[in-house]
């Protein structure tokens, strides 16, 4: 039983544990996770999405391969023992390849399944619910759990060839949230019905023994489902207990499993921690650490604005709005509105649309230009309480040093502290990537 299963059993033992598995490639919210789980000496979950990182680089530029280098060398110089971490890929299958025919996308996704796999990723999220170009909308569970067994397959075959033997653990599910949040307003959900989450439960283990992978069925660790959680641009549909209690019991059925609850994001602690004690004991937060690392850069660009002389300033907001502007790719198709309304929502939507805009290099100049002038001039501290009233109190109290930097982290940190305070993690024996 490797760490994942072990975290799995001790939750289904009656413990009101779980784990948060932290979506992002930007190398603060990483550095962020994990200081916190260091300090909380938990495990730590770390999941690149296919639209992050695949074969061929994903918007970040970065394969399978060199994410994991990436947040190994982060792990290395916070001295994090690389046995309480453990590297998940998020929506592993056709996503990225919708437009194609069914059968070119998943010559794709077997691609991507075998590189993760290689690359050390334990934990996979087998994600064929989307249709292609030539499918039927939606698709059955049949084909999607068909579908998801061909990945297991090569992703079982990889591991061996790789390592020797396969640990992996499987995540499965047919009603899985849009990445990154809905493109539209919500006011309701529909909380998956106990019937549906049985028949993708069935689907599936039948889809694997027709597969020639039944062996693997018992490290299936994870059912994605719709608890009642969301958000869009401006509002957070919360977490309802009630309406999920029918739902709540179906893993009751099968000790080998929980739920993992997508787009948790921007829910109160309450519902975090009502969320593990009903099996949805993996929550998965993504959007809402780059929102929170842009909240605070761009309070700290408030403060650089009262201080340095404009000709001086680091004009990051600039930079992004224009950078936005120029490549509007990756959030024209989700913000919606007039002028005033998609430049709002540029800026402040929960969705983040700006997660896609960090990597490029005139951004990453402006942001290291912020930290060097309030480095090197100082933050008068009437400003960080207008602007950053939390962190304030934590440099007031002597936990926080005014550093910028330090300043965005625990900006960041503030999220993972609900998380990490739901999921309620003591010690583990891990194990290496």
């Amino acid at each position: 039983m490797n760490t994942f299963q072990h975290l799995v059993q001790r939750h289904k033992a009656g413990e009101q544990n779980g784990i948060y598995s932290v979506c992002s490639a930007h190398p603060l919210v990483i550095e962020a996770a994990l200081s916190q789980a260091l300090s909380d000496d938990s495990l730590l979950l770390i999941e690149a999405t296919s639209n992050q990182v695949d074969q061929f680089g994903g918007y970040t530029g970065m394969k399978p391969a060199d994410f994991r280098d990436f947040v190994l060398q982060l792990a290395k110089s916070l001295n994090f023992p690389t046995e309480k971490l453990i590297l998940g890929g998020d929506h592993l299958g056709p996503n990225r390849w919708q437009k194609l025919t069914a059968a070119e996308a998943m010559v794709n996704a077997d691609d991507l399944i075998a590189a993760y796999v290689a690359a050390g990723f334990k934990k996979i999220h087998l994600d064929c619910s989307m249709s292609c170009a030539d499918d039927p909308t939606p698709l059955s569970d049949e084909i999607v759990a068909e579908r998801a067994a061909r990945l297991a397959k090569i992703a079982e075959d990889t591991a061996v060839s790789s390592f020797g033997h396969s640990d992996l653990v499987y995540v499965i599910g047919t009603e899985v949230p849009v990445p990154g949040g809905a493109a539209e307003e919500l006011d309701t959900l529909q909380v998956t019905s106990p019937e549906a989450a049985r028949k993708t439960i069935q689907s599936h283990q039948f889809a694997f023994e027709r597969a020639g992978v039944a062996d693997c069925w018992q490290r299936v660790v994870g059912l994605v489902v719709q608890p009642g959680v969301e958000f869009d641009h401006t509002g957070v549909i919360d977490y309802r207990s009630e309406e999920a209690l029918e739902l709540s019991k179906v893993v009751d059925d099968f000790e080998h499993m929980v739920f993992e609850a997508h787009s948790t994001d921007y829910q109160t602690d309450k519902a975090y921690q009502a969320l593990v004690r009903d099996h949805f004991a993996i929550l998965k937060v993504g959007p809402a650490l780059t929102f929170a690392l842009r909240e605070a850069l761009y309070n700290l660009c408030d403060i650089e604005e009262q201080l340095i002389p404009k000709a001086h300033c680091s004009d990051l907001r600039e930079h992004i709005e224009k950078e936005m502007c120029d490549s509007p790719e990756y959030w024209q198709p989700y913000y919606q509105g007039n002028e005033a309304q998609q430049r709002f929502s540029r800026s402040y939507s929960f969705s983040d649309r700006i997660r896609y805009y960090w990597p490029d290099e005139k951004i990453n100049q402006a942001q290291n230009t912020l930290f060097t002038n309030l480095s090197r001039n100082g933050i008068p501290l009437p400003l960080l309480s207008q602007h950053l009233s939390s962190q304030f109190r934590s440099v007031r109290e002597g936990q926080l040093s005014l550093e910028p930097k330090e300043l965005v982290l625990d900006k960041i940190r503030q999220t993972l502290r609900s998380y990490a305070k739901a999921c309620k993690q003591n010690k583990e024996e891990g194990v290496a990537l």
